[in-house]
């Protein structure tokens, strides 16, 4: 949607435009979507969230939970910042970040739920998703002056170049033992605006991340199982007063 359009829409929130009007023009969770993946924290600056899983059966059909109650989940130590995903979102609001590299914020918005990346990904037998095998050969970019920033690459590990150690993916780590890439700034990678976010298990039950949203070891094995690649899944976060404000607007699930 055109921007003009689009803040016009916020204003609405505030009474400035009619309300109908912000239900008619502002974008959707898109229709193919048929599994949500939800995350809600208390606010910009909260470390942890709650998740859940959603999926419908058709387009416009009500949103039935996947779980009988949320997974707790930790997020990045700095909170929560706009991302760059699929909907257009407000960048630019005072007091509300928007993610740049290493400020320690997980990406806020809805994005596209890409590759399972892994040492051991065939551990799991029956996945529908993606999957692709780590080792000593791949690493993901993490300098905004780099040509491949934001994206998996495979270098030689007998001839490394010198930034190898730095973008190595660490097989054998045990928190990185699945990583399910989210797609924040991957359709285009824009320079320092966030990478390398993902899905992974937790260091610790209150060890924050550099922006992933990490969880217990059960929990995510629980999420790779459950997830469907022909559901075309998405993961959908943001703290609770914007949820509620969006909620409407976006196609959104009952908050939890």
């Amino acid at each position: 949607m055109h921007r003009k359009r689009f803040l016009q829409c916020l204003a609405g929130l505030t009474g400035t435009v009619a309300f109908p009007y912000c239900a008619t023009a502002a974008p959707r969770v898109p229709d193919s979507v048929r599994q949500l993946v939800v995350g809600i924290a208390a606010d910009w600056n909260a470390p942890r969230a709650r998740l859940m899983a959603f999926s419908r059966a058709a387009p416009g059909a009500p949103w039935q939970a996947a779980w009988t109650s949320p997974r707790p989940v930790n997020l990045g130590k700095g909170g929560l910042a706009w991302g760059n995903g699929v909907l257009p979102v407000p960048h630019g609001q005072p007091g509300i970040p928007s993610k740049r590299e290493k400020d320690q914020r997980a990406p806020a918005g809805l994005f596209r739920i890409g590759t399972l990346y892994g040492y051991q990904p065939d551990s799991l037998p029956g996945l529908r998703l993606p999957t692709y095998r780590v080792t000593a050969r791949d690493c993901w970019i993490d300098d905004p002056a780099s040509p491949d920033y934001n994206r998996h690459v495979t270098v030689d590990p007998a001839q490394p170049p010198p930034w190898y150690a730095k973008a190595r993916m660490k097989p054998g780590d045990f928190a990185y033992e699945f990583l399910l890439e989210i797609r924040h700034n991957a359709d285009p990678a824009l320079a320092g605006q966030g990478s390398a976010i993902f899905f992974h298990i937790r260091r610790g039950p209150d060890t924050p991340s550099h922006g992933c949203t990490t969880m217990a070891r059960p929990d995510l094995v629980n999420l790779l199982n459950w997830l469907d690649a022909r559901a075309n899944p998405h993961y959908l976060l943001l703290p609770r007063e914007a949820y509620q404000t969006y909620q409407t607007l976006w196609g959104l699930p009952p908050a939890f």
